[in-house]
């Protein structure tokens, strides 16, 4: 199993899919947490005028130093975590797409061992993916959100345990919709469309016209957001434990602003998506154990 992993990281590392996917997920994850940090401090300068603090005082709410960027960084993290589900497409489609799943299964024990190592290896590489996305996020609120409104030592690294868990399940994702398609390109461009548009407008519809504000907390995209959305969420009483008084609409509008809209919990989140991951995992596993390789 060992030289299996050797070989797995050998392969990724050389060719360009790692770090060619990398930059743009930086990009966009720095992009997006620099644009909704500068929007949550505006909201946050707004929550701090005298004027609704005495209304929330007369309600009997604090308005302090909200954590405005935990609200931010989600949104930074989740645009991030699409490029390592696209990583993972090209594990195990992206070799038969390229004639090389031939050697990889006859050199191996067993299609079984030569999976596992796969899975083994892009677990490290989703890893390695949440980790530089949370970073280049922190760094994008960093420089729009006022220190005082920033998360604490605690939900930071929160959100960065959440980052990391979220990078290993969207790569397994992007693995087992792969292997299922048997096509890179079908594989990407579903899942794009899918992820960015598709269920979003799913989402939005569904709660504009019937109220549905569970919606994002079932499908895969919500349930993969809502693994570090929910945490800003839950600082503002949006998700998991409710504060008292918050209505749906202004819990579905915190949830959204925090990047995860109809998400229950972080960890409700997470189990969620690691049966979405699978679904489509196991059933990638099944198909190629039967797959002719010639």
């Amino acid at each position: 199993m060992g030289r299996l992993i050797n070989a797995e990281f050998r392969k990724t590392l050389t060719t360009k899919s790692w770090w060619g996917l990398m930059i743009p997920a930086v990009v966009f994850a720095f992009g997006f947490a620099l644009g909704w940090g500068a929007f949550a401090n505006k909201v946050g300068d707004v929550l701090s005028s005298r004027e609704t603090q005495l209304i929330a005082e007369a309600l009997g709410i604090s308005t302090g130093n909200l954590p405005m960027g935990l609200l931010a960084i989600g949104h930074g993290i989740n645009i991030g975590l699409t490029f390592p589900v696209i990583f993972g497409v090209f594990a195990l489609a992206g070799e038969y797409s390229k004639k090389t799943i031939t050697t990889t299964f006859l050199t191996a024990p067993n299609r079984v061992s030569v999976l596992s190592a796969k899975m083994i290896t892009y677990s490290i590489w989703g890893a390695i993916y949440g980790l530089i996305v949370a970073a280049a996020s922190s760094l994008g609120i960093v420089l729009t959100v006022n220190s005082e409104r920033l998360p604490t030592a605690g939900q930071w690294l929160g959100v960065v345990g959440a980052a990391v868990l979220a990078g290993i399940l969207a790569t397994l994702f992007g693995i087992g919709v792969g292997a299922v398609w048997n096509s890179v390109v079908g594989s990407v461009i579903t899942l794009t469309i899918y992820l960015l548009i598709v269920e979003n407008v799913l989402v939005l519809l569904f709660y504009g016209l019937w109220h549905v504000d569970w919606l994002g907390g079932v499908l895969p995209n919500g349930t993969m957001n809502g693994i570090v959305g929910a945490i800003g969420a839950q600082a503002f009483g949006a998700a998991g434990v409710k504060v008292p008084g918050l209505d749906q609409e202004t819990q579905w509008t915190l949830q959204y602003v925090a990047g995860a809209p109809g998400a229950f919990s972080w960890w409700a989140s997470a189990l969620v998506f690691l049966a979405w991951t699978m679904v489509f995992f196991v059933g990638g596993w099944i198909s190629n154990q039967r797959r002719d390789i010639t």
